[in-house]
C-alpha cells in the first residue's frame, strides 16, 4: 500500500508561520501552525495506508497521534529536504504538508493503478501533495521552491520524465491571515478554525 508523508515543522513562535506575524503574535502563529498540523494528522491517520511518516523539522509533541514513525528532516533547501524524504520510500508514496488543514482522507486516497504520478496544485503556484509510484529523489531535487512558478516547474519534471500525471483537486495553502480565514471557513469545526477563531478574538482582528 502506499505510504503517506507529512513534512513539517515543530509548531514553535518564531519558527513557523512567520507570515502570519502580524496580525498574529509569534505566539498565536505557532498556534496555527499546530492546529493546522494536527488536523492535518488526523487526515492522514483516517487515509488508506502502508505506512504513515512524518518528517519533521524539530521535535514530536503531543499533537501527534499513534501510528506514525518519525524521522528527520535532513538539511538543505526544501527541494532537497522533500527528494530525502522520498528517498526513505521503497514504494508508492504520497507525500503532503502541513499547510492545508481542509484535506481530508478521500483527498489522501490514491490509487496508482493509472497513474505514474499524482500532482496537487496550490493557489499560491505551488503543491500541496506530490505521489511517485517510484519515488525518485531527482524528480525534486533543483526544483526552484517557494515561487509562484514551483508547481508548473514540478508537474512539467514529472512529464519530462515520462511519468502519467494525475491531478489531484486545487487546495489552498495557508501563509497569510486572508489565507487563514479562507481555509477556516471551509472546515468549520476543525481545530485550525476554532484556534482560528481564540487568536482573532484575543488580537482583535475579528470584523467590528
Amino acid at each position: 500500500m502506499t505510504t503517506l508523508l507529512v513534512i513539517a515543522k515543530e509548531p514553535r513562535p518564531g519558527k513557523v508561520k512567520t507570515r502570519l506575524t502580524p496580525p498574529f503574535s509569534p505566539e498565536q502563529a505557532a498556534a496555527l501552525a499546530e492546529a493546522a498540523l494536527a488536523d492535518t494528522l488526523d487526515a492522514v491517520a483516517a487515509a488508506p495506508a502502508g505506512r504513515r511518516v512524518l518528517v519533521l523539522d524539530g521535535d514530536p509533541g503531543p499533537w501527534l497521534p499513534p501510528g506514525f514513525d518519525v524521522v528527520p528532516q535532513r538539511p538543505g533547501g526544501l527541494d532537497e529536504r522533500l527528494a530525502d524524504a522520498f528517498a526513505h520510500c521503497s514504494g508508492p508514496a504520497l507525500l503532503i504538508g502541513m499547510d492545508t488543514p481542509q484535506v481530508t482522507p478521500a483527498l489522501l486516497t490514491v490509487d496508482f493503478a493509472e497513474c505514474d504520478a499524482y500532482f496537487g496544485p496550490a493557489e499560491d503556484g505551488g503543491f500541496w501533495a506530490l505521489g511517485l509510484a517510484d519515488p525518485d529523489p531527482a524528480l525534486l531535487r533543483g526544483v526552484p521552491m517557494s515561487t509562484p512558478e514551483t508547481g508548473a516547474v514540478q508537474r512539467q519534471r514529472l512529464l519530462a520524465a515520462g511519468l502519467r500525471v494525475c491531478d489531484l483537486t486545487r487546495l489552498r495553502d495557508v501563509d497569510t491571515a486572508a489565507d487563514a480565514t479562507a481555509v477556516a471557513a471551509l472546515v468549520p469545526h476543525g481545530r485550525f478554525a476554532a484556534q482560528l477563531a481564540r487568536c482573532t478574538t484575543h488580537s482583535g482582528t475579528g470584523r467590528r
